[in-house]
């Protein structure tokens, strides 16, 4: 573990990651050590598109969406650990395994994405990434995503 934890807040995210309303999935990113993990932070709103249409009369935050939060969370987590802001990186998945859905997530709940680099360096890296809700798990997944580096 590094000596100084950085973090991202919403200005320094969008400088790296190229996601916008309505699929910028996450608010800030804590306790961001290298490229190696980091806590991303999704604060769920009732104002969100999705729930529109899922489901009217009990909202629930897509699990999809929870594991896209995940990969945005690793992507900014590498983009600040390798400078990349204003770099124009782009993301892409490859692959998702070991998914599971614990717990109903909704409006008012905060929802942390932690994520953790099993494999980087290159072109391909693979994360292990874990979302919660007042310390209880949501959701879990590896997933393996192509970091496209500016030169």
């Amino acid at each position: 573990m590094s000596d100084t934890l950085k973090s991202a807040d919403i200005e320094l995210i969008q400088r790296i990651i190229p996601h916008r309303y309505p699929f910028l999935l996450v608010d800030r990113v804590v306790d961001i050590d290298g490229t190696s993990s980091g806590t991303g932070i999704k604060n769920v709103t009732m104002n969100e598109p999705q729930f529109t249409g899922h489901f009217p009369g009990m909202p629930v935050f897509p699990g999809v969406l929870q594991i896209e939060a995940m990969a945005q969370t690793a992507a900014i987590v590498v983009g600040v650990g390798m400078d990349l802001a204003d770099r124009n990186m782009g993301v892409y998945f490859m692959g998702i395994d070991q998914v599971k859905f614990r717990r109903k997530v909704g409006p008012g709940d905060t929802l942390r994405m932690s994520v953790e680099t099993l494999r980087g360096g290159g072109k391909v890296w693979k994360f292990k990434g874990v979302a919660t809700v007042d310390g209880e798990v949501a959701s879990q997944a590896e997933f393996t995503a192509m970091m496209d580096m500016p030169k």
